[in-house]
């Protein structure tokens, strides 16, 4: 198989979120709202998971919704990870460094595995995928948020009409995402069951686009390509696509806003006791009769009418 593209620089990531670490709560809406959203999720789910494991946990957004759900009974041992010590420092409970891209844990023994807007800084993410799925017990659930293919999209497009405008061409400024059409496809690739894929598109608005830049390296979550733009970015581009960011992406207030999409995959380790899809034809009623309706057969020999 050919080897997956190389797009992110993991441990000038790790460096930026070691930066971010200390300050993450006063950015960490995205995370909170990514967290709660799983927590939603795992509510209607009747069944115990002894134990969890929880990636990219940040600063402990997830534990906190799921204190506050009926979900909590139901979720026993959770031990919270992420790729740097700074956002696992301060707080109770069982915490491991490690790296989405090389989980350590041994084949089915995990009950429950989140993951909360990390995966995509992965640079294989079928292959994190596959890694989580193994760790899972048969029947086990995975459930992950990333951000998906329209996030900061007013940035990205105001990036690059200005180095149209003053530079000979435009290059990546802004870290690619997956589209959200795609995602549930990533969970079928890696072998899971049963997948599904939400989206959640936000719309932040801001007083000036300089926000936005400082909410994103509170976060964390400011470009680390593996692969640096052969021309860094100037002060006179940076500016005049700030300019290009208010004008086209303002409100009737003046402030401007900023499209964040969070994809949401839920799958579960394949177990024989799972649903399976029916084989076509082996439906036991008529779709007219649980309707109420009369079926009326469509002609099979005559030949295609000619287009007007």
């Amino acid at each position: 198989m050919p080897a997956s593209p190389h797009l992110f620089d993991r441990a000038l990531h790790a460096r930026r979120l070691t930066r971010a670490a200390p300050g993450f709560a006063h950015a960490d809406f995205l995370h909170a709202r990514a967290a709660r959203d799983i927590v939603e999720r795992l509510e209607p789910i009747m069944r115990d998971f002894p134990l969890t494991v929880e990636l990219s946990a940040r600063t402990g957004q997830f534990r906190t919704a799921l204190a506050g759900s009926d979900a909590a009974a139901r979720v026993g041992l959770l031990v919270e990870t992420d790729l740097v010590l700074g956002m696992l420092a301060g707080r109770p409970g069982p915490r491991v460094v490690l790296d989405e891209e090389r989980l350590p844990f041994a084949h089915g023994t995990l009950d429950l595995v989140v993951s909360t807007l990390g995966l995509h800084w992965v640079n294989d993410v079928v292959g994190a995928l596959i890694q989580i799925r193994r760790a899972l017990r048969p029947d086990g659930l995975f459930i992950g948020a990333f951000l998906g293919g329209l996030t900061l999209t007013e940035l990205r497009q105001s990036l690059v009409a200005a180095e149209e405008e003053l530079t000979d061409g435009s290059g990546q400024r802004v870290s690619p995402f997956a589209d959200a059409p795609d995602a549930a496809g990533l969970l079928q690739r890696a072998g899971f069951a049963l997948p599904v894929a939400d989206v959640d598109r936000v719309k932040v608005r801001y007083t000036h686009p300089l926000k936005l830049l400082a909410d994103l390296r509170a976060m964390g979550q400011t470009h680390a390509p593996a692969e640096r733009h052969p021309h860094a970015l100037s002060r006179q581009v940076l500016g005049r696509a700030l300019e290009i960011y208010a004008e086209r992406f303002s409100e009737p207030d003046g402030r401007v806003v900023a499209t964040f999409e969070i994809v949401t995959l839920t799958g579960w380790a394949p177990h024989e006791a799972q649903q399976k899809p029916l084989q076509p034809g082996s439906a036991k009623m008529r779709l007219a009769d649980a309707l109420g309706t009369v079926e009326i057969p469509l002609p099979r020999d005559e030949p295609p009418s000619s287009p007007r």
